[in-house]
């Protein structure tokens, strides 16, 4: 939650929506696969719990960065994909590629 006094600074309402931890790794398999299962994202990251996965995703959800595509409805099976608000975020996740790849330890 964004504090009063961050309200109405961009980075803390960014940070807000894509600084938990793992969100940006999800998005990162996004745009590499475009379409992931629950299953795929799962495997993919070494060490999330379901439930945290879960609830990175129903975040990114209701905040308009990815959707949900039902491709199955008994059971529901659902892909997720990025929306255009979330592919607006690719330049940052570049960016933070080009750094990592630079600098990270």
């Amino acid at each position: 939650m964004v504090s009063q006094k961050n309200l109405y600074c961009p980075v803390a309402r960014s940070a807000n929506v894509i600084g938990d931890r793992w969100t940006l790794l999800i998005l990162r398999d996004l745009f590499q696969n475009g379409r992931c299962r629950f299953q795929s994202l799962l495997e993919s990251l070494d060490g999330i719990a379901p439930n945290t996965l879960s609830a990175r995703l129903k975040s990114l959800e209701a905040n308009g960065i990815i959707e949900r595509d039902f491709y199955e409805m008994h059971p529901p099976r659902a892909e997720y994909l990025l929306t255009e608000k979330g592919r607006a975020l690719g330049p940052i996740i570049r960016a933070l590629y080009k750094w990592g790849d630079q600098y990270g330890t």
